[in-house]
């Protein structure tokens, strides 16, 4: 019987087929080939012995969460404690390309910022939409409905930026945890303990803790690719890298103000990060 695993706690697995719901554990030749399911993933199982006896091909997969077979990816983006974070809002636009992920970028608390702050930060996301990036506000709840109908999505960014009451304000039947930022650390305490998937507004909605960390999977190439404004100023030399070369049109654009300077020093971050790898 085929299903999908929509909770894992410890060893146990939670898998869905239709509307009933099956405690299984995994056959033993899982863990002696290094290999464990993810929230998202489609199984065979055996109904009868709760076992998972095969994982079906994912369309994609993260390693932290831990998560497999999503469409879209709504980054949540705080600008007020936690303040705006380019690198990471980056750093996750990368990520959601390399995996065939529509990402969607929704700002949260902009109103706990004055009129001044408001129009910078709004002249800023005007450049990730002229990028093709789809952004909305957290107060766009019928927009953010209509994105998500049909998908599979995922909330991810900041922690403390508001994903879980984000998510209950569009479905408030699901009552997720909240908590509040610490003003110590400009933070929020981590409130989802589990990742898990939902029935949501006619999709599935995976609910995930914030992110520790995030694995870049891919090459040079791969990071320089993800970055959309760079192929609009293709430079003289062949496999530029847009870091040391004198006649690099990037390097360019970055100084006269076309290419965001933040967007440059992310692109800079993360290819200096998968060298490392």
């Amino acid at each position: 019987m085929q299903g999908q695993i929509v909770k894992i706690e410890s060893t146990i697995y939670t898998v869905k087929q239709n509307e009933q719901v099956f405690p299984c554990v995994l056959r033993g030749k899982f863990r002696k080939q290094h290999i464990l399911p993810r929230v998202g993933d489609y199984v065979v199982f055996d109904k009868n012995q709760n076992v998972i006896e095969e994982i079906l091909p994912r369309k994609n997969e993260f390693a932290r969460p831990f998560v497999a077979n999503i469409d879209i990816a709504f980054i949540v983006t705080s600008v007020h404690i936690p303040s705006l974070t380019p690198q990471l809002l980056d750093k996750l636009l990368v990520l959601m390309h390399l995996n065939q992920v529509e990402p969607i970028i929704c700002i949260t608390k902009l109103d706990l910022i004055d009129e001044e702050k408001r129009k910078e930060v709004m002249t800023f996301f005007q450049y990730y939409k002229e990028l093709g990036y789809k952004v909305v506000t957290n107060l766009e709840l019928a927009e953010i409905k209509k994105i998500i109908k049909g998908k599979t999505c995922v909330f991810t960014g900041q922690t403390g930026a508001g994903k879980s009451t984000l998510i209950n304000k569009l479905e408030p039947d699901l009552r997720l945890k909240t908590g509040e930022v610490s003003k110590a650390l400009g933070r929020g305490r981590h409130t989802t303990r589990t990742v898990e998937l939902f029935n949501f507004l006619g999709g599935k909605l995976l609910d995930t803790p914030g992110f520790s960390s995030l694995e870049l999977k891919g090459c040079e190439e791969d990071i320089r690719s993800s970055f959309k404004e760079f192929s609009k100023y293709p430079c003289p030399f062949k496999d530029c890298t847009h870091t040391k070369e004198k006649e690099c049109v990037v390097k360019q654009k970055v100084e006269e103000g076309k290419i965001l300077e933040s967007r440059y020093q992310s692109y800079l971050q993360l290819l200096n990060e998968v060298k490392k790898r």
